[in-house]
């Protein structure tokens, strides 16, 4: 696994940088066709969202999913910028006065803090709209049957019955602590839906069969599950300065959670078990699954 882990996290950084320098691109000053203008506190706001650092792991894992398959790398890219781009928007959202309030985003001020409320509104807007732009556009080299697909499951993903409403239900948490089934299928919506298109995608782009489709996102929601679980732990025994945002905010806030729930044994369990699914769902595809693999672990096994 430590040779598998060398190559993952190297892949996993060369990633971050081609994602970046696409979405570096993507949000220069200059206007599309058919745009007007590129408003430029609006514009950096944008900017300042999407590029302040992160791990970009659900662009990379639209990348390796397609790779796995035999997709077009560039085309799997600009998926990809497409997705951080959603990603980043329900983070600017997120750490507003009325959602969770946060000052702090991988160790730098929130948009909101950085800029004003309505700047980092209307940036959060512009992302979430500009994602189905970057997919939709001629220079995403995909069939159109490819990009409607693409764009349904993103919508899906992101909207009432996925990212958005898992956030509305994370604030009646605030109020009214859910059940175990309860907080699973908020996680599964707020964290998890975004993760399962990453690795749905990758079969999408690759035009693959419907088999490989729904393992790709049994095994996306798996690492979602994953995810949230490991963020839960850490948010329990992390602090401020590691994680780049604030700590302990769920309990302070009364939210339940699975680890507050079943314990932190229970949890590491539980993650362990997450990974062996995971892991399981992609021995059909042998060796050429190790990097997706490795991600699993990684997302196990993160201190941040």
């Amino acid at each position: 696994m430590d040779a598998n882990r060398d190559t993952f996290e190297t892949r996993l950084k060369n990633n971050a940088r081609d994602i970046e320098a696409l979405l570096d691109l993507l949000l220069s000053p200059s206007a599309l066709s058919d745009e007007i203008a590129r408003p430029e506190t609006l514009r950096d706001a944008m900017h300042y969202a999407v590029l302040n650092g992160g791990k970009r792991l659900r662009p990379f894992l639209v990348v390796e999913s397609a790779a796995l398959l035999g997709g077009d790398a560039e085309a799997a890219l600009r998926v990809g910028a497409a997705l951080e781009c959603v990603h980043c928007y329900s983070l600017v959202h997120d750490d507003l006065p009325a959602m969770d309030d946060d000052d702090l985003r991988r160790g730098k001020p929130t948009v909101h803090i950085k800029f004003d409320e309505a700047t980092a509104i209307l940036a959060g807007d512009s992302l979430l709209t500009y994602a189905f732009d970057i997919i939709a556009a001629p220079e995403t080299a995909l069939p159109d049957t490819s990009k409607a697909a693409l764009v349904l499951a993103l919508a899906r993903a992101a909207g009432l019955g996925g990212m958005a409403g898992g956030q509305a239900l994370d604030l009646a948490a605030e109020k009214q602590a859910p059940d175990a089934a309860g907080i699973i299928r908020l996680q599964a919506m707020k964290t998890g839906a975004l993760i399962r298109f990453a690795c749905e995608a990758g079969a999408v782009v690759s035009a693959s069969p419907p088999e490989d489709r729904r393992r790709l996102r049994a095994f996306g929601e798996k690492i979602g599950l994953a995810f949230q679980l490991a963020d839960d732990i850490l948010d329990l025994t992390s602090d401020a300065a590691t994680m780049g945002k604030a700590t302990g905010k769920d309990a302070a806030r009364g939210k339940g959670t699975l680890v507050a729930l079943r314990g932190m044994e229970w949890a590491e369990t539980q993650l362990r078990e997450h990974v062996r699914d995971a892991e399981a769902l992609l021995a059909p595809y042998g060796a050429r699954a190790s990097i997706l693999i490795a991600a699993a672990h990684f997302i196990a096994d993160r201190k941040s």
